[in-house]
């Protein structure tokens, strides 16, 4: 009688996810505060380049799938998106940030997903490499803003999504602060703090890295 060989069980296999939240790069849409005190077309040239680097930076790393969450949906397919590296376009959907995060966190395949701002100058693989190796020893990873908020957050999302948004202050000092305490008893790690760029004088504390950005000569495509 032949020798019957067992089959090792298959393994689940899950991708990390890297979201980059974006809005369409249009005049009068995008960094309204900033371009208050800096002017319209510079906040937009900005933006534009800021959204480039992260795309350079993050999109063509290999250790995770990149996604760009795109505001508004009717834009997904516009033709000024960043078009290099390994990523793929998804709309936002409706709703206030907290909604739209966690639609995303729902919807995405099986694996640890991280969500970033697409403003923040001085992100790079490092930091994001650093916050999934944290997720493999926490539930939620947070990366901190200086004004109360934050820049990046990552679920596990296993053994089920966790919904850590309600009743969170956007855009206030107390956003991280309202969303640690939808946590309670869960795992949380901190990965960078960074800053994101709202306000000339936010441009000026990062200027070492967003000051390139914004002189640079903008284009019709990202990239």
């Amino acid at each position: 009688m032949a020798r019957r060989h067992a089959q090792a069980p298959r393994r689940t296999i899950f991708a990390k996810h890297l979201v980059i939240m974006a809005k369409s790069p249009i005049l009068g849409r995008v960094k309204r505060r900033l371009g208050r005190e800096i002017g319209a077309v510079a906040a937009l040239r900005f933006y534009r380049h800021c959204l480039s680097y992260a795309a350079l930076r993050l999109a063509r790393d290999k250790r995770w799938r990149t996604v760009l969450a795109i505001d508004p949906d009717r834009d997904v397919a516009a033709p000024f998106w960043p078009s290099r590296g390994r990523m793929v376009r998804l709309p936002q959907g409706k709703g206030d940030l907290g909604r739209r995060m966690q639609r995303l966190f729902a919807s995405l395949p099986l694996g640890p997903t991280i969500i970033v701002g697409s403003d923040i100058p001085a992100m790079c693989a490092v930091h994001v490499a650093e916050a999934f190796a944290q997720l493999g020893r926490a539930d939620v990873v947070f990366g901190r803003a200086p004004d109360g908020g934050y820049w990046l957050i990552g679920l596990k999302r296993t053994p089920r999504v966790l919904a850590p948004f309600a009743g969170v202050r956007w855009s206030s000092p107390h956003a991280l602060a309202d969303t640690l305490a939808n946590l309670q008893g869960k795992r949380i790690a901190f990965a960078a703090t960074l800053s994101d760029v709202d306000t000339g004088e936010d441009l000026r504390q990062e200027h070492a890295s967003a000051g390139r950005l914004i002189f640079q000569p903008t284009s019709t495509h990202f990239i």
